[in-house]
């Protein structure tokens, strides 16, 4: 995939063309209305061949460490405290934040952009919104920055700051620079400069893909770029005479007196790579290791086991244990050859006891396991710390608060939710407006974060019209989803699966149902192979529309930047009707 090459105001100007504007549902529609679906103990299970074949040894632990949709991970490092943040487009709230002591166990502890006035993506396409977040601690002024660019509400680039990031972060910085992927480098004097992708000078550009790597001065004081201080340090990438395309994803680092410049090359797609350059002075000359790429897995067949791809857009960190490490984006293919599980994070040592540093087993196919930095005891998945490789997901809906896995999508999950902790449920405040509007949508999303899963909730609802709908989703986007929902036909109540691929819904089955009783819904997938099917009453699982293809979940058929989402959704502006 090949990165949007327009600048940001000519691309926030041209996204809004298609925009709708917002309108809040939960404004419109009381949260206690007993019509209102309500959804009980929802259940992901992920059931992976590759975690079967290799279960962990003692002291090892799985890469990826955050399966699913968590891509363009940053990593920054106070005295023992790892902090990890990720991209999140158009979901809301934005930008998880991560936090370890050991780079092996990780607690999700909230999102960086979790407010209306730092997030604005209420009319944003769901590949558009917040791209590459930078997080940074400087430890001249004791303050954590992130910087991102929000390709939506008209915001640019963007930064945002906290002395702790378990208290929240301050509203957005408005930075006055164009260009992509802004990331953020204290210098041991206690300078700071800002360096990003941008086009090349007007007239400049030499081919399709063709970008540059720019370097400002940044005033703490003012937390503003310092104009006129703006310089090119890398042109194209590592060798323009071969015409490299999409140089982005920069992070500045500074050893034993050397600057070193790290960024992604060859675009988000199977020629991704990490490429590193270093240098006398943050504003260079630059000059490039001679044995570029240090991260890449585009030299292998397409067709291999366990097959991961994608690998870069990366970022260092000095271990526990003095060692470094670099985490990254990959993918994993399904059966197909399809991504549906998004751009995830990986991790892998790095060796920087030379001139330059290098992915250790970053040029030879992935393996998912690793070994954990000395002393450390791999506890993922145990209390509270975030799971990987095959597990199970619970939630009960027990507490007042949802778990921070769960997010909306353009707007707080907070306008549309209401959670029962009594009774043990989620009430969702259907909006009027359907999962294909590019608006908020009234549904609560969980990343789908393996090739073989199965997602169950239990739905209480009794629709009254034909305009009411309630049930389970799979969502790349806005045009590419499904939905299998309970709605009404006259004075009947029907379950139905609804495709949509490029904006054209077909609805491939329907069934009437009894819903005197909450009714059970669930969704599997083995690769590209996806079912649904109910239990009525406690009953057997009967399947609604037989084996259907996952291909419009897929980055490789829907486009965009995303992975697949499950959602438990309410609309009453169905536009789904039963055959």
């Amino acid at each position: 995939m090949k990165k949007i090459s327009l600048k940001i105001s000519q691309l926030i100007a041209f996204m809004a063309i298609f925009a709708t504007s917002f309108q809040s549902g939960a404004a419109q529609v009381a949260k206690n209305n007993k019509n209102n679906p309500l959804f009980t103990k929802f259940v992901y299970q992920g059931e992976d061949q590759i975690y079967k074949d290799n279960p962990l040894a003692e002291g090892e632990f799985y890469t990826p460490i955050l399966q699913g949709c968590y891509p363009d991970p940053s990593i920054t490092r106070k005295g023992n405290d790892y902090y990890l943040v990720n991209s999140t487009f158009a979901m809301f709230p934005g930008v998880p934040i991560f936090h370890s002591t050991d780079l092996v166990n990780w607690k999700q502890i909230g999102h960086v952009l979790d407010r209306k006035s730092q997030l604005k993506v209420e009319d944003s396409g769901v590949s558009a919104g917040i791209y590459a977040p930078d997080i940074k601690y400087n430890p001249y002024n004791d303050t954590f920055y992130m910087i991102t660019t929000q390709f939506s509400g008209g915001m640019g680039n963007i930064m945002v700051k906290t002395k702790d990031p378990l208290k929240g972060w301050s509203d957005p910085v408005k930075l006055k620079f164009d260009g992509i992927d802004p990331s953020i480098f204290f210098d041991d004097n206690g300078k700071a400069y800002i360096v990003h992708n941008d086009a090349p000078y007007r007239g400049k550009e030499l081919y399709n893909g063709h970008r540059v790597i720019k370097i400002w001065e940044y005033d703490l004081n003012t937390d503003q770029i310092i104009p006129g201080t703006d310089k090119i340090i890398v042109d194209g990438g590592v060798d323009i005479k071969k015409k490299p395309i999409w140089i982005e994803g920069p992070h500045m680092y500074k050893k034993n007196g050397k600057y070193y410049l790290m960024c992604a090359e060859g675009g988000t797609g199977g020629w991704h790579s990490e490429v590193i350059f270093m240098g006398d002075s943050p504003k260079g000359p630059f000059v490039p290791s001679s044995n570029n790429p240090i991260l890449t897995q585009r030299y292998f067949t397409g067709k291999r086991a366990n097959q991961v791809d994608w690998a870069g857009h990366a970022d260092l960190v000095e271990g526990p244990d003095g060692k470094y490490y670099g985490v990254f984006l990959a993918i994993r293919p399904n059966d197909k050859g399809l991504v549906n599980s998004g751009r995830e994070t990986f991790i892998l040592p790095v060796d920087w006891t030379g001139k330059f540093p290098v992915f250790e087993n970053g040029l030879v196919p992935l393996e998912p396991k690793l070994k954990t930095p000395n002393g450390v005891a791999n506890r993922t998945g145990q209390d509270g710390f975030f799971p990987n490789g095959n597990f199970t997901f619970t939630e009960n809906f027990a507490t007042p608060s949802l778990d921070f896995r769960w997010i909306g999508m353009r707007g707080p999950r907070e306008d549309f939710i209401s959670v029962n902790a009594k009774s043990g449920g989620v009430q969702i405040v259907p909006f009027p407006v359907n999962i294909k509007a590019v608006k908020p949508v009234s549904c609560l999303f969980h990343r789908q974060q393996h090739k073989n899963f199965t997602a169950t909730t239990t739905l209480d609802y009794r629709p009254k019209l034909e305009t009411d709908l309630a049930g389970l989703v799979c969502y790349q986007s806005e045009r590419f989803n499904y939905v299998f929902g309970v709605t009404k036909k006259g004075k009947d109540t029907y379950l139905l699966l609804q495709r949509t691929e490029k904006g054209n819904s077909v609805i491939l089955a329907s069934e009437k149902v009894d819903v005197a009783k909450p009714i059970q819904l669930q969704v599997s997938a083995k690769g590209d192979s996806y079912t649904f099917s109910y239990s009525a009453n406690g009953g057997e699982w009967k399947n609604l529309g037989g084996t259907v293809s996952g291909d419009i979940l897929s980055t490789n058929v829907a486009g965009g930047f995303t992975g697949s989402l499950i959602g438990l959704y309410a609309t009453s502006a169905n536009d789904a009707l039963p055959q």
